[in-house]
C-alpha cells in the first residue's frame, strides 16, 4: 500500500539544521491499523507528513502502491491526496460556517461529483459513524468528539486507500477519545487501511501493529492483538 525507503527530512540549513527524521524505512499493508507513538519530538508527525504527501522529504523515497511519489507534478500529488487519502487532524479544520453535511459534501464537489451523488455519499459517511442526526448542525453546535466525528466523516467519504490521522483524540476528553477511537475501529473493520499518531498507550493498544519512533528513527515495529 505505501512505502517508505531512507526517508529523511532536514529543516534549516548550516549550523541551524535541524534532522527530524535519520533515513527511515517501513511499509505499510492494505487493510492494517497503524499507530505510531513515541516521545515529543520524535518525528511522529514530520514521518505522517511525508507518507501522508503533506510534505517533501529531504531524500529518500515514498512509494503509493507501485507509484513513485517524487516522481509526480505537484498537480498530481494534489489529485492523489484528494482522491487516494483521507487525513484527520486534532483540531478538526471544520469550516465554522458550514453544516456537518456541507463540510463533508465540499470536498467531493472539488472531485467533481455532482451535488446529488456527493450529498448521498456525504450522508452515508456521517451514518456510518453515526452523526446522521447531526448532519445539519454547525460546528459550534457540536461536542469536540461530534466535531471530530464529522472530520472523519469528510476524511472518509471518498473511500480513500489511507485514512491519515494526526493525533485525533488529543484535544479530547476520555469519553468523546473512546468514541472516536470507536469509529476508527468501525472503520477499520470495514477494511479500511489507517496510520494514526498518537501519544496515547490506551489507544494505541487498539491498533493491530505499534511503531515507536525515537529520535526520528523507528526503535520498535510490533504487530499485537488489539486491546478492545
Amino acid at each position: 500500500m505505501i512505502r517508505a525507503e531512507q526517508l529523511m527530512k532536514t529543516y534549516g540549513t548550516g549550523d541551524l539544521a535541524v534532522t527530524v527524521l535519520k533515513g527511515l524505512t517501513l511499509e505499510i499493508r492494505d487493510g492494517e491499523f497503524v499507530a505510531i507513538i513515541g516521545p515529543s519530538g520524535a518525528g511522529k508527525s514530520t514521518l505522517l507528513y511525508q507518507l501522508s504527501l503533506l510534505d517533501e522529504p529531504t531524500s529518500g523515497e515514498v512509494y503509493l502502491d507501485t507509484i513513485k511519489t517524487s516522481s509526480l507534478t505537484q498537480k498530481e500529488k494534489t489529485a492523489v491526496r484528494l482522491t487516494k487519502l483521507g487525513y484527520v487532524f486534532q483540531d478538526y479544520a471544520l469550516l465554522p460556517e458550514l453544516s456537518a453535511i456541507d463540510n463533508v459534501v465540499l470536498p467531493i464537489l472539488m472531485q467533481g461529483v455532482p451535488y446529488t451523488e456527493a450529498f448521498a455519499r456525504a450522508t452515508r459517511a456521517l451514518e456510518r459513524i453515526q452523526m446522521g442526526d447531526k448532519m445539519l448542525n454547525l460546528p459550534s453546535e457540536l461536542s469536540g468528539g461530534q466535531q471530530q466525528r464529522v472530520a472523519i466523516a469528510r476524511a472518509v467519504a471518498h473511500h480513500p486507500h489511507i485514512l491519515f490521522a494526526d493525533e485525533p483524540t488529543a484535544n479530547l476528553d476520555s469519553m468523546n477519545g473512546r468514541l472516536v477511537m470507536d469509529a476508527f475501529l468501525d472503520l477499520h473493520a470495514q477494511g479500511q487501511t489507517i496510520v494514526m499518531i498518537t501519544h496515547e498507550e490506551e489507544y494505541a493498544s487498539k491498533a493491530h501493529r505499534v511503531i515507536t519512533l525515537k529520535d526520528g528513527d523507528i526503535v520498535s515495529d510490533i504487530v499485537q492483538k488489539p486491546r478492545l
